[in-house]
């Protein structure tokens, strides 16, 4: 049996430890690529979201390296994520492909169906076994979410440009070469040592926050990077959502009937009170909570035809004139120009920029 799983942002590092731990062979998916994505459009439905198009494409490319079982996550509910599998299943029974689909659901207070699911490929069925190292892989997820969050939030204050993109970069090699969570977990340290002792200067920042469609904001390659085109134009950029954040509210806090995220529902409750499927009403919440916070803004990304995030982005308006509070939306598909959206990256910080200088010159007169 030869593992691989889908390429979502740091995630894949995180999934390789586990199957490393468990003593499971995996084919790493390689990164998102223009390739990975021609791979995917070339075989799934013209009108299907993005995300699943590129996991297509992961599919695909990891099987060529000789993969022969996938492992998938699975969720129910109005969002189009529910079944990415059973679509997936049959475009590659169409295309001849026999590949093993393994798919893993929240548990929603079933651990012991979540266990046989897990043991099904863990090459093991020691419960103590597959517990260390499902913890160990979150443990490295969420440092690895830890040190984006430093990175996005710290880069454009860097004396020196490029240094801290060199140390994430140096990180990522020596991570996907390396073994195990015991290997891995060190690594993360000492990078994280390193990047906390960069050389900063002082900077006219503005802070925006990135809401919207899960995937679209992980993956990087899925949205043009815009945390680094951000923080590029001087911006201390904050992600609304992060894998290991969403691991850790399905698979444990919801398992025992708790929540991680009421202060984010409550502040979408006037906006939206239920959950529409996909991370709609995180996308509302997060952004009231970003104003709440000083941020200057915020941008939604959302793959196209997105349901859950189509309804979001109707009711941001409204957010906007009841908080006077600057939201940008960006639809992505395979037909995005990276170029375009740039350049409306760039106008929205203009924007920002200038209601800030305002603002500063407003309360400059107030005071004379």
């Amino acid at each position: 049996m030869k593992l691989t799983f889908p390429h979502m942002g740091s995630t894949y590092l995180s999934i390789k430890a586990l199957f490393d731990d468990l003593g499971v062979e995996t084919i790493v998916p390689k990164k998102s690529s223009k390739r990975t994505l021609e791979l995917g459009i070339k075989y799934a439905p013209e009108l299907i979201c993005l995300p699943l198009k590129i996991n297509l494409g992961n599919y695909l490319e990891s099987i060529e390296q000789g993969a022969d079982t996938i492992v998938g996550i699975g969720s129910c509910g109005p969002c189009r994520y529910g079944y990415y599998a059973e679509v997936q299943k049959e475009i590659f029974k169409d295309i001849g492909i026999d590949v093993e689909f393994v798919v893993l659901e929240a548990p929603e207070g079933d651990i012991l169906e979540f266990y046989k699911r897990v043991s099904k490929i863990s090459n093991t069925k020691n419960v103590y076994k597959i517990g260390k190292s499902l913890k160990n892989a979150i443990k490295i997820l969420k440092k690895l979410n830890d040190f984006e969050g430093i990175v996005l939030k710290t880069r454009p204050y860097e004396k020196y440009k490029g240094t801290i993109d060199t140390i994430m970069e140096d990180l990522i090699n020596r991570l996907e070469k390396s073994q195990g969570s015991s290997f891995m977990l060190p690594e993360i340290e000492k990078a994280m040592n390193v990047l906390k002792k960069v050389p900063l200067k002082k900077a006219d920042t503005l802070k925006v926050g990135i809401v919207g469609e899960i995937y679209t904001v992980i993956e990087d390659f899925c949205n043009f990077d815009i945390g680094k085109k951000l923080n590029d134009l001087g911006v201390e950029v904050h992600k609304s959502l992060t894998a290991g954040e969403w691991i850790m509210e399905n698979l444990f806090y919801r398992t025992f009937g708790r929540s991680n995220e009421d202060d984010v529902r409550i502040a979408a409750t006037p906006y939206m009170n239920t959950c529409i499927g996909g991370h709609a009403r995180e996308t509302l919440g997060h952004s009231i909570l970003y104003n709440a916070k000083g941020y200057d803004g915020a941008v939604q990304v959302l793959p196209f035809g997105c349901m859950p995030e189509i309804v979001a982005m109707s009711i941001l308006p409204t957010i906007q004139e009841d908080k006077n509070f600057p939201i940008l939306t960006l639809i992505i598909d395979e037909m995005t120009g990276e170029a375009g959206t740039l350049t409306r990256i760039e106008a929205f910080v203009d924007l920002l920029r200038n209601r800030k200088e305002k603002t500063k010159n407003e309360k400059l007169l107030s005071w004379h």
